[in-house]
């Protein structure tokens, strides 16, 4: 019977960005200014939503929980690599590294599912809209959202599972800034072969199946557009689904480039290219995309802020 979590190793050690000084000075400003930036702006939007009655609607519900991801996402692994980049601690231990994974997994996986859900929200807004309120109720919403939350940490388990379960007795040394799923595997000195496998196929289906349903939402909407052809639904449209469209099309083209491929494939440089886009950048962009496209959200970041500004 095949023994499990056969690790010797008691910790793993993240590879530096850069050998020299200054430049880890200049990564650690910029980082830092990235995620202080990305904290401040979902937490205004997750502020915004909460305390705006205008905002109390389906679509918003959906925009905070995607807020909320994406303040945990880089939470999850930017202080550690701060902590690195400037005080050169480096390591992390086995435990830690198997929360990171599972944490970061989880909330990547959540994302995926909610970007599904909030482009089937969409697709009913457009195309059945005197039977929104029935079909996205309140009650409807919270079942939706508990549902991405639990599907992304059923899938995070497995995958740290299967992940974390294998033998670890040679190289620490993590290619990477955080502890994710190609790099860790790289260091196992046992098979990954079948995991990989496994790894690939739960991804794919999960992967797929939230993409599927975000592209036919779409498809739907293009098609009741076409057939509506009247004067201003292109832009009224454009309004309803373009800041979720951007989104989608930012989020899922950086974690496929990660996670939906062989480990042969694995590029240290490049993968830490991509992650950081999805892992600091995305999160950084998406209240900017959503702030900027539409008017609703741009009134109430104006009425918090006159409140902010009354209050001081």
């Amino acid at each position: 019977m095949q023994k499990v979590n056969l690790s010797t190793v008691s910790e793993f050690v993240f590879v530096d960005l850069s050998d020299a000084p200054e430049i880890r000075l200049l990564l650690f400003v910029l980082f830092l200014l990235v995620y202080l930036a990305t904290v401040a702006g979902n937490m205004t939007l997750l502020v915004a939503i909460g305390t705006d009655s205008h905002l109390h609607s389906p679509m918003y519900f959906f925009l905070g929980n995607l807020s909320l991801l994406d303040l945990l996402c880089p939470t999850i692994t930017v202080p550690k690599m701060l902590g690195a980049l400037l005080l050169e601690h480096k390591e992390i231990s086995f435990s830690g590294c198997l929360f990171q994974h599972f944490s970061l997994i989880a909330v990547v996986g959540t994302e995926i599912f909610l970007l599904a859900v909030m482009a089937y929200d969409r697709y009913v807004a457009v195309c059945r809209p005197l039977r929104y309120p029935s079909i996205i109720s309140t009650a409807q919403c919270a079942q939706l959202a508990i549902g991405t939350w639990v599907t992304g940490l059923l899938n995070s388990l497995l995958h740290t599972s299967l992940v974390f379960t294998l033998s670890f007795c040679g190289p620490n040394k993590i290619q990477q800034y955080y502890c994710d799923i190609p790099p860790v595997l790289a260091l196992s000195c046992s098979s990954t072969r079948s995991r990989e496998l496994v790894i690939l196929v739960v991804a794919g289906v999960l992967g797929s199946s939230a993409c599927v349903v975000t592209v036919v939402s779409y498809i739907y909407i293009l098609l009741e557009i076409l057939a509506r052809d009247s004067p201003g639904i292109w832009r009224k449209a454009f309004s309803t689904c373009g800041s979720h469209l951007t989104v989608v099309c930012l989020f899922y083209g950086t974690t496929i480039c990660t996670y939906v491929r062989p480990s042969f494939t694995y590029s240290p440089h490049w993968d830490r290219i991509v992650s950081m886009l999805y892992g600091m950048f995305t999160p950084l962009l998406n209240p900017i995309i959503y702030s900027l496209r539409n008017k609703e959200v741009k009134c109430a970041l104006k009425r918090v802020i006159s409140q902010v500004r009354r209050a001081l």
